[in-house]
């Protein structure tokens, strides 16, 4: 009888003692050896459908134009915003011209007019006729064939005007002198492929991202649909360029930053592989980055 209890107390102090299962977690949405991908602070832009864009924590004018195709100067004139770096939370902007709106062009696609210099006299015309009355006199003078002399005195001759200074036309915008490949790597996308507005840069993982000249961070977020992690740098010449799928931003909007400077590192945000995107804009609209980018051996 003490054996069969003692056995059955050895049998509880078992059970006691025997492990819990651990709770299960699902991994399967992350990659062993990568940290988790945060989650974008601000809503998705996307191209409006109705003309109007509602502005929400983390936009920016450049932003809003660049997802629309337009020229963020634009967008300012037809909203009457004071700045282009002051956008409020909750404002609706327009996207559309109101009526009679004034259409900007590049003015380094015109030519300069001439300036007159101030040292040119000023151009003066004689009279080419004098005005007579009416009489048979002055007919029969008028409809002689022989010349002959005035019948009224001579009108007196306007004093010169005095020399208006001229003002030169200004100069066209300060343009890039030169531009520099973003990151090395292997052309995979071309500009127009597939209705592409830049071109694909396949590369390794962290790899460097470069400025292609200097200018100005004006949008870095994640919160452009398909570009994941985006940095846009605005540069002279009302010239914008656009680095997608980042694995890590290392500026900041607002801040300056050179040709060939460090600006983030090849990632695969809202990408199916690691590759930068990479485009170039002017007055809003996509241009071939291969015809600004220098030849590569």
């Amino acid at each position: 009888m003490r054996t069969a209890w003692l056995g059955i107390l050895l049998l509880g102090l078992a059970a006691c003692t025997a492990p819990v299962p651990a709770p299960v977690s699902d991994r399967s949405a992350r990659t062993p050896g990568r940290p988790e991908a945060p989650r974008p602070l601000t809503p998705q832009i996307a191209a409006s459908t109705n003309g109007l864009h509602t502005v929400q924590r983390g936009d920016t004018l450049y932003a809003i134009a660049f997802a629309n195709g337009l020229d963020y100067r634009e967008i300012a004139i037809w909203n009457q915003l004071e700045s282009a770096d002051r956008i409020l939370v909750g404002q609706v902007l327009r996207l559309t011209p109101p009526s009679g709106a004034i259409e900007i062009k590049p003015l380094d696609d015109e030519p300069a007019p001439r300036a007159r210099s101030l040292t040119e006299p000023t151009e003066l015309r004689e009279p080419q006729a004098v005005l007579l009355p009416y009489s048979e006199a002055n007919w029969a003078q008028v409809s002689s064939p022989r010349p002959v002399a005035a019948v009224a005195p001579a009108a007196a001759k306007p004093a010169p005007a005095p020399a208006t200074p001229v003002v030169a036309a200004p100069a066209a915008n300060a343009m890039v002198d030169s531009w520099l490949w973003p990151a090395d790597g292997t052309l995979a996308g071309r500009f127009g492929a597939a209705g592409g507005k830049g071109i694909d840069i396949v590369g390794q993982r962290n790899a460097p991202v470069k400025a292609v000249a200097p200018g100005k961070v004006v949008y870095s977020g994640s919160g452009l649909r398909g570009y994941g992690r985006l940095l846009i740098v605005k540069h002279a010449g009302e010239y914008l360029s656009a680095y997608a799928h980042n694995e890590t931003i290392l500026v900041k909007e607002g801040e300056q930053v050179t040709a060939g400077q460090r600006i983030a590192l090849m990632g695969d945000s809202d990408a199916d592989r690691v590759k930068l995107h990479f485009e170039i804009r002017r007055y809003g609209k996509p241009l071939d980055p291969l015809i600004y980018l220098p030849e590569r051996s």
